[in-house]
């Protein structure tokens, strides 16, 4: 990070009082601007598009847009900018499925500002930045590959929108509300409900929660 140059960050987090923490501990970091803050994942990936921050702070468990969405896409559109994802969950589906996005660094929650600021500046560096305990995970994940392959976990399985369906099932929402807000049809939703089922190997709507839930994908 050139001590020089100011750092453009976008912040993305649907909970407000985690954004507000997470705002005023930026604010502090020499050379960094918050240029823009985004509560859902539409909402970041129209911001990243607008503002061309250099850095997106984005959290995976989002209404609308999910995080994971947000970054494929804002990395599609501009692959200059650096996202880094902050989130609870450290399971090998979730950490394999940002760093096939495109992700430049995986910090847990619970990491002190200290590594907060280092993962930023790492970043910003061009490095790629892993949490110790999501380093962890990634060499687990290579460790039981063959052939130096990672495997696929299930999650990176799921199409697009078999994971928005997942995560609204999570929500609460009914499958009529699911079908409105998605624009299709109920009898579709039914239809991406029972194919999650048979590839989670899950067999009701409790253990499709607990599997977003497990996933970071909504909090429980």
């Amino acid at each position: 990070m050139n001590p020089n140059q100011t750092c453009r960050v976008i912040l993305a987090e649907d909970h407000n009082l985690l954004r507000e923490g997470l705002r005023e501990l930026l604010v502090r970091m020499p050379g960094v601007e918050v240029v823009g803050e985004a509560v859902d994942g539409r909402e970041a990936m129209r911001l990243a598009s607008e503002l061309l921050p250099d850095l997106v702070l984005l959290d995976l468990s989002m209404p609308r847009t999910n995080g994971l969405e947000a970054l494929k896409e804002i990395k599609r559109v501009n692959p200059r900018i650096k996202v880094l994802v902050l989130t609870v969950s450290k399971a090998e589906d979730q950490v394999y499925a940002v760093l096939q996005a495109g992700g430049d660094g995986y910090v847990l929650k619970d990491t002190s500002s200290a590594d907060l600021f280092a993962a930023i500046r790492s970043v910003l560096a061009g490095e790629r930045y892993l949490s110790p305990a999501v380093a962890t995970v990634v060499v687990g994940l290579y460790l039981n590959s063959k052939d130096g392959q990672a495997v696929r976990p299930t999650y990176d399985v799921l199409s697009d929108r078999e994971r928005e369906v997942l995560k609204l099932v999570a929500e609460g929402h009914r499958s009529k509300e699911i079908a409105e807000f998605l624009c299709i049809s109920p009898k579709t939703v039914e239809k991406h409900r029972a194919n999650l089922m048979v590839k989670l190997n899950v067999h009701n709507i409790s253990g499709l929660t607990a599997y977003a839930i497990e996933k970071g994908l909504v909090s429980a």
